[in-house]
């Protein structure tokens, strides 16, 4: 066995298998499903820890099956996949954990899982691409398989929501296609290229190239909550938190953002497209969405609400710092792909524990929280505190090496973006820590469930307590050999993102 050849493959397939064998399982077999959650999740985590250790020692890994003639489905392994895969992988394990426990007791807990699993299965897909055919393909499953998670709770707000999301994200996907098709034909390769496919480029139509450049972009921006394509992820927050958590953190707007990167660096070239002109306006669009995102924040009462508008703001970060030409920059664009994971994770934990244990879904119901249950509201003061920027969580290394970036290619203005977002990211949250911790509380809550000494169920207390612990070593030792900093590092340096 080709095992360099084969472990791409597992990575997909691990939590493809799962999800459908959870189909066929009876709905009270919830200790059979849950142990195959778990299970799955490990064996996917200690395969990507295996790929890990092989990247590091110089291994190459891809799979390239064959789809159409001429045509391979290629998944391929390398520091920047690693980087997404890593994080999918740590945090569906987290993320099954919490699950298990919000879930318990509910109808349709196998068709849940089993497309939870595949909509794991597809970001593994999405972050281990190695052509722009293979990444449009689980981009599509990516939409199929959330769309039953959005409306899981079958109510006629979340049918609502589920129509929204699919006309946004088909929408997106019919963009790529077109994008997709139209640079196939132009050059004959789709594949992800080390610095962007170069000379297949050159000599080719400008007019068409920057048509192809803005069809792809507005595909993956709707998953990427760009403006004006972001108004399906407030909908979706009518889905249970595990599945916000999921969308926000890896899953969907993740994708998108990803696939920004690589159409930037790995099909386009950084530098090529800025000689085609469509930095620039792509940078302008998303310091837009983070000011647009922040501003909507301030005046949403619904937490969930309120983190989804924060997340429309906060992603766009990674297109911002990839499209301004500095190599500090570019580091604090594709670190935010780790950090705001592992800070918007950990808010939708929180905010999911307020709602299954308090009967709290809106912020000013949320006065005196912190004394009731100060664990869950430490979780989320310091990731709050972390998407404001504050030294030394994750979130100021993201703006840190964004500002420095922005004084190294010579954009002053982006620092007025930072410091407006950085603002306006306090004027949101501040005032929902002052009311869990300093405020009085003032009646009975909307309902509550008694825990025990634990505050709240442990299987929804562990996760956010892990994530938030993540966050802040992210932040605190950034400066290790292991930090999500570091491996961004060693990405810039040697994948030839430095213009």
């Amino acid at each position: 066995m080709n095992l360099p050849a084969v472990l791409p493959v597992l990575i997909v397939a691990t939590s493809m298998l799962v999800g459908l064998i959870i189909f066929a399982l009876p709905e009270q077999r919830t200790g059979l499903r849950s142990t195959l959650n778990l299970t799955g999740a490990v064996v996917k985590l200690v395969l990507v820890i295996v790929m890990l250790l092989g990247v590091l020692r110089g291994q190459h890994y891809q799979s390239d099956l064959p789809l159409v003639p001429g045509i391979d489905l290629v998944l391929r392994v390398d520091p920047i996949s690693l980087l997404f895969v890593t994080l999918s992988s740590v945090l569906w394990l987290l993320t099954t954990i919490y699950a298990i426990g919000y879930l318990e007791g509910s109808p349709h807990r196998s068709r849940f899982f089993g497309f939870f699993s595949l909509c794991v299965a597809a970001t593994a897909g999405v972050a281990l691409s190695g052509n722009l055919l293979t990444f449009l393909l689980f981009y599509e499953l990516l939409t199929l398989a959330t769309y039953p998670l959005v409306v899981h709770r079958g109510s006629e707000t979340a049918r609502r929501a589920g129509q929204v999301y699919l006309a946004y994200t088909l929408g997106g996907g019919v963009l790529l296609l077109i994008g997709t098709v139209w640079l196939y034909s132009l050059t004959g390769d789709v594949t992800f290229t080390l610095g962007g496919l170069g000379d297949s480029l050159q000599g080719q139509s400008s007019p068409a190239l920057i048509m192809i450049f803005v069809l792809l972009i507005a595909g993956l921006g709707v998953k990427a909550a760009l403006v004006p394509f972001h108004s399906w992820l407030p909908q979706a927050m009518v889905a249970p938190a595990p599945v916000s958590a999921l969308l926000h953190a890896v899953a969907v707007v993740k994708a998108g953002a990803f696939g920004i990167v690589l159409v930037l660096y790995e099909i386009f070239g950084i530098e090529f497209a800025a000689e085609l002109g469509v930095t620039t306006p792509l940078m302008v669009l998303a310091a837009i969405t983070i000011l647009y995102g922040s501003l909507r924040a301030l005046s949403q009462d619904d937490l969930k609400r309120r983190l989804a508008f924060s997340t429309v703001s906060q992603v766009s970060y990674i297109a911002l710092g990839v499209t301004i030409l500095g190599p500090l920059a570019i580091v604090g664009g594709l670190v935010h792909l780790v950090h705001q994971g592992l800070m918007k994770v950990t808010l939708f934990f929180c905010a999911g524990n307020l709602a299954e244990t308090l009967g709290i879904h809106k912020i000013s119901d949320m006065d005196g929280v912190g004394r009731r249950m100060p664990w869950t509201m430490s979780a989320f003061t310091l990731s709050a505190l972390g998407m404001i920027g504050v030294p030394p969580l994750a979130g100021f290394i993201t703006k840190w090496y964004l500002g420095l970036g922005a004084l190294q290619a010579e954009q002053g203005w982006v620092l007025l973006v930072l410091i407006g977002s950085s603002l306006l990211n306090a004027a949101y949250f501040l005032p929902v820590l002052q009311r869990a911790w300093f405020r009085e509380p003032v009646g009975d809550w909307p309902r509550e469930r008694h825990f025990g000494r634990k505050e709240t169920a442990w299987l929804l207390l562990l996760p956010p307590l892990v994530t938030t612990a993540m966050a802040v070593g992210a932040g605190l030792f950034a400066a290790m050999p292991i930090s999500p900093l570091q491996w961004v590092q060693f990405i810039v340096q040697g994948r030839g993102f430095i213009p």
